[in-house]
């Protein structure tokens, strides 16, 4: 772990995290802005310093999108929209004076072999101004094969400061990946918000099941958000089981058992738009077991496992 000073930042934060349904009718960008400018100014009444929604919220534009679009271009369409969308919304933010994390939308990132290619890229916005990226560092079978354009994942973990504290979007699958975990672990991270988007319950499962993992591991708070329905359009295929989660260190002077505030997994079908109101998330104590200056009873991600060696007949050669 780091040395930095543990009285710097605030010692509780409260945020709004949004289990948005996909399916909900959206006729225009200015319908589906207008839900949020709802949620931001609920937010605001509440003293919420953010409005954190699901990854893929932006599918909802494809309610209004040409009658003739071609499957393929899809993503490139959506991105399109989301240049001028992310104006509207950081506006929104500034007026109500809470930060936004709208999801994830498409994002051009050039041109291979001639084909445009995007990445699926999440902003945190903030009052002031700021506008901070972070883009899935690992696809999903149907993000790198599907039919919608051809996305690539990320290459960076976008550190920001926001309001004293160190804070890292982590998108969906890449909850799962332990590999990246083991980097974060290095970081001092005070918070970690998980957009997310599931197809179906095991899915669901798996990333917020990670989520109170990880929060164990680094001794930080991990805020995980997933989409409830079909996004792209794919009903059919893609039942869209999401919920929210504000998971904390198992430790005595946080949390006994790791949940600070959950919903229960909402289906799509139900068609629930559920906020949880996550309130008070003590992210000052947090950072004092972290950092040792209050007893942890454990500190699982300052050790390393680079001094040990593999044994016995099961081993691999290339362990």
């Amino acid at each position: 772990m780091t040395n930095r000073q543990t009285t710097v930042g605030i010692e509780f934060i409260s945020l709004d995290l949004w289990a948005e349904n996909l399916e909900a009718p959206t006729p225009d960008l200015a319908s589906w802005l207008a839900r949020i400018e709802l949620r931001l100014a609920d937010a605001a009444a509440r003293g919420a310093g953010a409005l954190i929604m699901p990854e893929y919220s932006c599918a909802q534009w494809l309610y209004f999108a040409p009658a003739n679009l071609p499957p393929a271009a899809r993503l490139g369409w959506l991105a399109e929209v989301g240049v001028g969308a992310l104006g509207s919304l950081a506006a929104l933010s500034a007026h109500y004076g809470v930060s936004l994390l709208p999801g994830t939308i498409p994002h051009a990132a050039g041109m291979h072999n001639g084909v445009p290619i995007f990445v699926n890229r999440a902003w945190f916005l903030t009052p002031e101004g700021g506008a901070f990226p972070q883009d899935k560092l690992s696809l999903t079978p149907a993000e790198a094969q599907g039919a919608d354009g051809i996305t690539v994942p990320g290459v960076h973990v976008n550190v920001f400061e926001w309001l004293g504290l160190r804070v890292a979007m982590i998108i969906c699958l890449d909850v799962e990946l332990t590999a990246l975990w083991a980097r974060l672990g290095a970081l001092d991270l005070d918070l970690i918000l998980a957009p997310a988007k599931t197809d179906m319950i095991t899915g669901y499962n798996r990333v917020f099941g990670c989520a109170l993992s990880r929060a164990i591991e680094l001794q930080t708070p991990v805020c995980v958000i997933g989409a409830v329905g079909a996004p792209m359009g794919q009903p059919a295929t893609d039942t869209g089981v999401g919920g929210a989660a504000a998971y904390l260190p198992c430790d005595v002077s946080v949390s006994l058992d790791g949940v600070f505030a959950a919903l229960a997994p909402q289906p799509a079908g139900v068609m629930t738009n559920f906020v949880l109101a996550v309130a008070g998330l003590p992210v000052g104590q947090c950072r004092r077991i972290r950092n040792g200056a209050a007893e942890a009873e454990i500190a699982p991600a300052s050790w390393v496992a680079g001094h040990l060696t593999i044994e016995g007949h099961i081993a691999r050669a290339d362990a």
